[in-house]
């Protein structure tokens, strides 16, 4: 595929990657029809969000439908399905493969949003979940902070300064006219214009970033249109000199993040002083593992997709991911703030056991009844000590600022299937 060269981040075109560097993208990714950047009908409110396990918000704010980043293992275009006739309309035919092209910028209504804000603060502590700390998350489904392609420059200023001041005003009325926290959750470097309105907030706000590696080049794999994630390194380092509550994302690490690239990557969060680390591997949604395999055939890059193959391949590469950074995170002394993701699916004792079975039977293939059945006995006890360990992670409430310290970690389970 033809790929073509734009300067990012520089003085006239801002998206992220360091100034003035010369980077080259797919020219399918650079820029996009008007038809699929442009306005979308609906406005953008203060709603409640359904994470399960995740101890990051209780409520969620998206100002835009679609997202430019295009990351490969992203999972959301295919929960809008209840949005499929409009997005037809606007020329999304497959928001699977066309994940990374559109970009809708939701309308300010502001009475609208005024009401979502009143409902979200009147809502009675008992009805939220414990770990949702009562935050509004910017943002779950998109970026609050990316940039807006478009073909015509007019058009593309008014996109822009549209989504940023949508932005600004909506925490502006959060800071004034709530008690809510707030929660920043962003790749872009854009976010550094709002820093002095996140100080503000004091203990009311964190501001974190997605950080899965600092490999640039890998990341451009997996997150195409996203900015470096050496950028997004020195943008926390200045949320850190700009005194603003910190939070990193580890997340999602891709199987080439061996243990020197995560032992570098954790090491340089590490030197942040985070309130809290968060880490999950990649985990298979919908359509996520399609479009990794397409992405990897389109750049030329050779991935280790061998992982996704079968559920017990990514079970093993995932748990192992875990376990690798939660003992990289202990080597370092960072254990107390790191905060595991294990998808809930890792949980299940028939796919453990199994994939524990086949390990034994692979290594010992001359093995005697009697060695199986002992084999079985201690798969079920290492299964005990790893339900336990995962229990811990999915019950772990995240730090917030002024609130206290949450329990220790659990320690390792010692079990590797």
């Amino acid at each position: 595929m033809k790929a073509s060269k734009v300067y990012l981040y520089g003085d006239t075109e801002t998206t992220g990657f360091g100034k003035g560097e010369n980077i080259e993208h797919p020219s399918h990714l650079v820029g996009s029809t008007s038809s699929l950047v442009d306005e979308w009908n609906s406005p953008a409110v203060v709603a409640p969000n359904n994470f399960v396990f995740k101890s990051l918000s209780s409520f969620s704010f998206n100002p835009a439908f679609g997202c430019g980043h295009g990351c490969a293992f992203c999972y959301v275009p295919e929960l809008q399905t209840k949005q499929r006739a409009q997005l037809n309309e606007k020329g999304v035919t497959d928001t699977s493969n066309q994940w990374g092209q559109y970009l809708f910028v939701r309308q300010w209504d502001e009475k609208k949003f005024r009401e979502s804000l009143r409902t979200a603060e009147n809502m009675p502590p008992e009805s939220l979940k414990r770990d949702g700390h009562r935050a509004v998350m910017f943002s779950t489904t998109t970026d609050a902070y990316q940039v807006v392609h478009h073909p015509d420059p007019p058009r593309q200023r008014e996109l822009q300064q549209a989504l940023g001041s949508m932005v600004s005003r909506a925490l502006e009325l959060i800071l004034e006219c709530s008690t809510l926290n707030v929660r920043i959750l962003t790749r872009s470097p854009l976010a550094e214009k709002d820093f002095n309105l996140y100080r503000r907030f004091g203990n009311r706000l964190l501001f974190g970033m997605s950080l899965p590696t600092l490999n640039d080049r890998l990341a451009r794999v997996y997150e195409p249109q996203a900015p470096a994630p050496t950028q997004r390194l020195r943008t926390l380092r200045k949320a850190k000199e700009a005194g603003l509550n910190l939070f990193v994302a580890v997340a999602p690490t891709y199987p080439a993040c061996d243990e020197a690239d995560l032992r570098k990557t954790l090491g340089a969060v590490a030197d942040l002083n985070p309130f809290t680390i968060f880490h999950e591997p990649i985990n298979i949604r919908a359509n996520n593992v399609e479009r990794i395999t397409a992405q990897a055939q389109t750049t030329g890059v050779l991935l280790n997709t061998a992982v996704f193959a079968t559920r017990d391949d990514w079970r093993a590469y995932a748990i192992g991911q875990l376990m690798l950074v939660e003992r990289i995170a202990t080597e370092l002394g960072i254990l107390d703030r790191l905060h595991l993701w294990p998808d809930k699916e890792l949980r299940s004792k028939t796919a453990i056991l199994s994939i524990r079975k086949k390990a034994f039977l692979q290594s010992h293939p001359h093995a005697t009844t009697h060695e199986k059945a002992l084999a079985q006995q201690a798969d079920l006890h290492a299964y005990a000590r790893f339900e336990s360990w995962i229990d811990g992670w999915h019950t772990r409430i995240s730090e917030w600022p002024g609130s206290g310290t949450v329990e220790a970690t659990p320690p390792a389970a010692g079990i590797t299937p």
